[in-house]
């Protein structure tokens, strides 16, 4: 369990916002490494709509390392089961 837990933080993630405009990476323990903003959202008047692109994106980034993390679980859970499933009946 140790093991895929530090497998997973080792990945990296990318969200991405608004199309692509705002993008960030992240760690699979959700450490952001890098945020990528288009430069045509860098005016005063866009502040707003800039603060939600980036959660958007490092919330996109945190759904894919979620996700990942599941699938790994439940692979590895399934191998357990068939492992002592084998044992049972041998």
């Amino acid at each position: 369990m140790k093991e895929l837990q530090e497998e997973i933080a080792k990945k990296e993630f990318e969200g991405k916002a608004g199309g692509g405009i705002v993008s960030i990476k992240m760690s699979g323990n959700g450490e952001m490494h890098k945020i990528s903003i288009d430069p045509s959202l860098l005016k005063a008047e866009d502040k707003e709509i800039l603060e939600d692109l980036i959660i958007a994106a490092y919330n996109d980034a945190k759904i894919k390392a979620d996700q990942e993390s599941k699938n790994n679980m439940t692979w590895r859970e399934i191998q357990i089961l068939k492992y002592r499933l084998k044992v049972h009946i041998t």
